[in-house]
């Protein structure tokens, strides 16, 4: 039988749950144990799907084309095992199940209620991702005392009840805030968060708490008292440089021990190699080189919609001994201010977005990024933006544009697929009452890369699997056109009915890939992609100190 830790938080949010449960996770996969992760959100939307970045974040998208919580981002970059759909689930998707049950009359004309209808659906999701596995970590999202996280709440208690101490262990994550006036660390928030645990019959058997300073054995002791936790189990989680760090804190601390002691996995775990966790943070702090590279985004002022973005980027450098500094751009203000807000960067990337706002100034990175030499990486919209860069700038095709922007624009270069693939071969046009149409493309599909491009080199294999998640596509009526103007099409779908990646001949490093490989970039592996990418910012920015020291 699976064992399980269940990690909640308290005081406040946005304290690192979700950082801290993958590096439990990640020590444990160290020592041998089989280990996965799931999310429980209170939140009654279905999924993140059509939540808005500013509101939610990043939409994290798993092979399985599941639009999940960017926390599963947290989860795959620290473990290595692929998650699904069933390891992200929200309030919404447990009542729409139980919902559709009580339709169908599965509950024999009973009254559907919280208990004990509700609290089942969650206790069979959660056994259901965490099947197969030695050791599964829950976290649930919110704070305790949210009235939204209840029935979550409630569940994991009858887990316990019904599984008993050494199969389910409660993590309780809380705040203990350094008061500058006074001089030192409170304790009480903490307390008063475990009360709060305690009166809906819950009593964490670990205490994971945050601070700006590491925690004085008297204030552990104290914690301990008031709250009825094992000293030792009262762990100090401090802010570090890096949370490619926290695995190894954690471990100095022996939180995988205690846990392993608690759920009596003595025999199945070894002892813990966090070697390969070592090398990445010796790699963060012991930097050979830096560059700077310039996101133009439309989300930049809220950077957790590009969090596997921000992260992928700094892996790409973590395998050369290098610091990648991030320059965040609004693509709106590079329309404002033109080409000078991308001046002094090493390398440009546009990452993925929807709607017309603030497009053309992505349109205007490209065509600044492939006249100047600039390396561009271009991920799904900013492939998109350079596909139309190139045919108004290079193939003469004047007025070319996406149909998401303008729907009767001259030349559709990038559309649905409804719009250019129809039974008579003409292009069909949409009129401004219809919906926005089409299916999203989601998850993981397989492409064929062509030989003797710089993207083979890079992957260094012929087919490869990338996810995505995006509406319009590369418009095939001009794929000859755009080929035969210079631009190469350097890899495509597996029925070759699709344009998946381009790439210019010619320049330093000009690559554009409708998926989003950031999906797939991990601390200890990296991904060919964005190695590439950094390896030739390395490239310009040297060129361009030498070319500085030529002419001094």
């Amino acid at each position: 039988m699976t064992r399980l830790i269940f990690v909640t938080g308290g005081v406040v949010s946005s304290l690192g749950k979700g950082i801290a449960a993958a590096s439990l996770a990640a020590i444990l996969e160290s020592r041998g144990l089989r280990v996965t992760m799931m999310k429980l959100d209170p939140y009654i939307n279905v999924d993140p799907g059509t939540m808005s970045p500013f509101q939610h974040g990043e939409v994290y998208v798993t092979d399985d084309g599941a639009e999940t919580d960017l926390d599963l981002g947290h989860y795959e970059r620290f473990l290595r095992v692929r998650l699904s759909r069933k390891n992200s689930v929200t309030t919404g998707r447990i009542y729409e199940n139980v919902i559709r049950k009580e339709r169908r009359g599965d509950y024999l004309g009973g009254t559907v209620q919280v208990i004990p209808h509700i609290t089942d659906e969650i206790k069979r999701c959660i056994f259901e991702a965490t099947d197969g596995f030695d050791v599964g970590l829950v976290e649930i999202g919110g704070t305790v005392g949210d009235i939204e996280s209840l029935p979550f709440l409630e569940a994991i208690r009858q887990i316990r009840t019904e599984r008993g101490p050494e199969q389910a262990v409660f993590m309780h994550l809380t705040l203990v805030p350094w008061i500058a006036a006074a001089g030192e660390l409170k304790t009480k928030p903490t307390q008063h968060s475990v009360k709060e645990l305690r009166s809906i019959g819950i009593q964490p058997d670990i205490l994971v708490c945050r601070s700006e300073k590491p925690l004085p054995d008297s204030e552990r002791r104290k914690i301990a008292l008031f709250t009825n936790v094992p000293e030792k189990a009262v762990i100090s989680c401090v802010d570090v440089g890096n949370i490619y760090q926290l695995p190894l804190w954690l471990h100095q601390q022996q939180l995988d021990q205690i846990v392993v002691e608690r759920l009596r996995l003595e025999e199945k775990a070894a002892p813990a190699d966090l070697s390969e966790w070592e090398a990445v943070v010796d790699a963060v702090e012991n930097p050979v080189d830096e560059v700077t590279v310039a996101v133009v985004g439309k989300y930049v002022d809220h950077q957790d919609a590009y969090k596997s973005l921000a992260e992928a980027l700094k892996h790409g450098g973590l395998r050369q001994r290098t610091r990648v500094k991030l320059h965040w751009l609004e693509s709106e203000q590079v329309e404002k201010d033109g080409e000078k807000a991308l001046d002094g960067v090493d390398a440009i990337l546009v990452p993925g977005g929807f709607g017309d706002r603030g497009f053309e100034g992505k349109v205007l990175t490209a065509r600044y990024a492939r006249e100047r030499g600039v390396p561009y990486f271009g991920i799904c919209y900013g492939m998109q933006a350079a596909v139309v860069d190139y045919a108004r700038h290079v193939a003469g095709l004047d007025g070319a544009n996406s149909t998401e922007n303008d729907r009767h624009c001259p030349h559709p270069v990038i559309g649905l697929i409804t719009e250019w693939r129809t039974a008579t071969g003409e292009i069909e046009r949409r009129d401004e009452a219809s919906d926005l149409g089409g299916t999203m493309r989601l998850g993981l599909q397989e492409q064929r890369v062509k030989p003797g491009t710089r993207s083979h080199a890079l992957y260094g294999k012929d087919v490869v699997g990338e996810r995505h998640r995006h509406r319009y596509e590369f418009n095939n009526r001009y794929r000859s056109q755009l080929e035969d103007a210079g631009l190469v099409i350097s890899a495509k779908s597996m029925d070759d009915l699709l344009v998946e990646m381009v790439e210019l001949p010619g320049h330093p490093w000009f690559i554009a890939c409708q998926a989003h490989p950031e999906f797939l970039s991990t601390p200890r592996d990296g991904h060919p992609l964005f190695i590439g990418f950094i390896r030739a910012a390395r490239e310009h920015k040297a060129g361009g100190r030498l070319l500085k020291e030529a002419k001094a």
